[in-house]
């Protein structure tokens, strides 16, 4: 009961202290965009400008795309079931992780999935789908988007780089421990990755071996000269945290020596903001150009459960700022409304 009361006075504060600056700010409503138990979100835009959401339900058995005219009214979009996993086999169990793509006209929704007899064997699956508005028409399965020695293979996101498209994702580098790093790939086709995959970071710092040996949740930012990769480390308690990568964008992306990884990280708990395990962010762009990300984290500490079962993984925006050096700064110290503010 207390854990709603407090997640029902949050709401409630936010809209009421703030909806007039958002309603005349001519940006991005920050106040209103909340989505409460939707982790690992993503949001697309079509060429007609019709932005899209996807993100992991907690039920873990199906996709789902909300649809709407601008980022503010994506809350309030209903959600469209556009596919729900297998009663038996592969694509059965533990559907996590969606991103939407339109690629050549067509499109493409990446995810993770387990086998219904054994959930975590997972891997990446590919849908596919010809209709202009992906909440229409039908969705086709492609298939397994195949990579090397895959036993733990999620979290697929794809960027494209100098007439180039590439797919980052996470798996196990070890089988000796339960441990994930990302890897980086060029892809033949949307279906297809070319070799070799390389193995750019695992976890190695304190703050991504909490819990868990985590590196995954890969989402790609390319300015300043630089292709900047948010990744997510530990486990999805608490502990859940964003670390971040670069590369020079004249480098070889696909030689691990071209990656620096930042020594701590970059975004992560704030007891004081009620922000608890941030993590599994991406990125989108307003046509004005600014930029923002999304990102799923709790509004408490102690868990209903474990940390996997535990529904209340919530969407949350805040803008990205940028430092002096050219590097993206996610207001660790504020909260996503006051972040936004800032000039």
């Amino acid at each position: 009961m207390r854990v709603l009361s407090n997640y029902f006075l949050l709401l409630v504060s936010i809209f009421l202290s703030d909806k007039m600056y958002a309603q005349n700010s001519g940006k991005v409503n920050i106040a209103d965009f909340l989505i409460p138990q939707r982790a690992d979100p993503f949001i697309a835009m079509d060429r007609l400008g019709n932005y899209y959401f996807i993100a992991t339900v907690p039920e873990f058995d199906r996709l789902e795309v909300r649809k709407a005219q601008s980022i503010d009214d994506l809350p309030a979009a209903s959600p469209k079931v556009i596919w729900r996993k297998h009663r038996d086999g592969i694509m059965g169990s533990n559907i996590w992780a969606p991103e939407l793509y339109q690629i050549e006209g067509k499109w493409y929704i990446y995810f993770a999935a387990g086998n219904a007899d054994e959930p975590f064997k997972i891997r990446k699956y590919v849908l596919s789908n010809t209709s202009e508005d992906p909440t229409q028409g039908d969705w086709v399965e492609e298939g397994e988007l195949i990579s090397e020695g895959a036993s733990f293979s999620l979290d697929a996101t794809l960027f494209q780089h100098n007439g180039k498209r590439f797919m980052i994702w996470a798996d196990k580098y070890t089988q000796t421990e339960h441990a994930t790093g990302l890897y980086i790939a060029e892809m033949q086709s949307p279906t297809q990755l070319k070799s070799p995959q390389v193995l750019i970071s695992k976890p190695t710092f304190h703050w991504e071996t909490n819990g868990f040996k985590v590196n995954e949740g890969p989402a790609v930012l390319i300015r300043n000269g630089k292709v900047f990769i948010a990744y997510s480390a530990s486990a999805t308690d608490a502990s859940y945290c964003i670390g971040l990568l670069q590369a020079d964008t004249h480098s070889n992306l696909l030689e691990a020596k071209s990656w620096r990884k930042s020594a701590q990280p970059v975004f992560y708990t704030n007891e004081k903001l009620e922000r608890f395990g941030p993590g599994h962010n991406s990125f989108f762009r307003t046509p004005s150009g600014e930029d923002y990300m999304v990102y799923h984290a709790r509004d408490y500490r102690e868990l209903q459960g474990d940390a996997l079962t535990d529904p209340n993984r919530h969407t949350r925006m805040r803008k990205i700022m940028w430092t002096s050096e050219g590097l993206p700064d996610f207001g660790q110290d504020y909260s996503d409304l006051e972040f936004g503010r800032r000039n």
